[in-house]
């Protein structure tokens, strides 16, 4: 049966300051704070759609700092939540959300227990002190490292979340903040490339010019090298990049935003398998899953022309369940 989420966003409620990057309402698309009686319409209106479709989903509580919000409030809509998975478990299966990692203390875990919460990630973004600060986060690293250990020492499931090329971000920063998320064993990773959007902070910088944020191709890039750090750990990855949204492509003025990301992503690391198992010159054949054809092709072609390039050429032969097997031929 596949599983999905039901997004529920509470935009910017809770939230202490204001980073950097922030503009929650064009990020999430919402504006107006949701009530529990419009969360029991949502979730009832849902709940015959997953029954039909065969899926479950976990209720998700997105967009601001879900355990900083006002506690009365926090805690209807967790009542909502958690009697539409006590009665419909076959539909619902659990309730997640995302917070600030210097919102998380015992009481509020206790009381997320109480209701069923299943998942809560962790707006981290870098585990670099230097970052934080310049991007006004007003948590540090170890905020995230105490936070993590305490929701995992209650059971939940933990997810944390970066960004890459914020303020004073590098590449190196990035790899550094994987290699901390790794050394706090989550269940779950999101990587979400820096986005400017118009009347941020970020974006006053870049007018500035005193901000210039990662390119398409260098994203990309440490994209995939993520992506490859996080699998060598057994960590899922379960979002690349921002969701697709008019308001975000409208607003955007800057930094990186592809609804594709993934998949190029992806793609470069299937280039860096074939040059590997290729000489410099020849015709191969490589043999995949159906479901990587694209991603050994790469967008626009790009993979098939950097081995032209090399004076490699090749054809595709799908193999069920194989990622990539190559075979010269004469």
């Amino acid at each position: 049966m596949k599983q999905t989420n039901i997004s529920v966003f509470i935009p910017h409620n809770g939230c202490k300051n204001t980073c950097s990057f922030c503009n929650q309402r064009t990020i999430s698309g919402h504006s107006e704070q949701i009530t529990p009686d419009a969360l029991y319409e949502l979730l009832k209106e849902q709940q015959p759609h997953l029954e039909k479709t065969e899926k479950t989903a976990q209720i998700a509580f997105f967009g601001g700092s879900f355990t900083a919000i006002d506690k009365e409030y926090m805690c209807s809509l967790l009542k909502v939540a958690s009697d539409f998975v006590k009665e419909y478990p076959a539909q619902f299966c659990g309730i997640r959300c995302s917070t600030r990692p210097d919102c998380i203390d015992d009481e509020v875990l206790t009381i997320l227990k109480s209701y069923g919460m299943t998942a809560i990630e962790l707006g981290a973004q870098s585990m670099s002190d230097e970052v934080l600060c310049a991007n006004r986060r007003g948590h540090t690293a170890e905020d995230v490292r105490k936070a993590a250990k305490l929701i995992k020492s209650y059971g939940f499931e933990l997810g944390l979340q970066m960004m890459t090329g914020l303020y004073k971000d590098t590449p190196d920063r990035c790899v550094y903040t994987a290699e901390e998320f790794i050394k706090l064993s989550p269940d779950t990773v999101r990587i979400y490339p820096t986005v400017i959007l118009k009347g941020t902070e970020l974006d006053e910088l870049r007018e500035k010019g005193t901000y210039k944020t990662f390119s398409f191709d260098e994203t990309v890039d440490l994209c995939a090298e993520l992506l490859k750090t996080f699998d060598k750990a057994g960590i899922p990855v379960i979002r690349m990049g921002l969701h697709a949204s008019d308001d975000v492509e409208k607003n955007m003025t800057g930094g990186v935003y592809h609804p594709a990301l993934r998949e190029i992503a992806e793609s470069r690391l299937y280039l860096e398998k074939m040059l590997a198992v290729t000489e410099n010159g020849g015709k191969y054949v490589f043999y995949t899953d159906k479901s990587n054809i694209s991603k050994i092709i790469g967008q626009g072609g790009y993979n098939r022309n950097i081995l032209q390039g090399k004076n490699i050429t090749f054809k595709i032969k799908e193999e069920k369940g194989t990622k990539l097997r190559a075979e010269r031929i004469n």
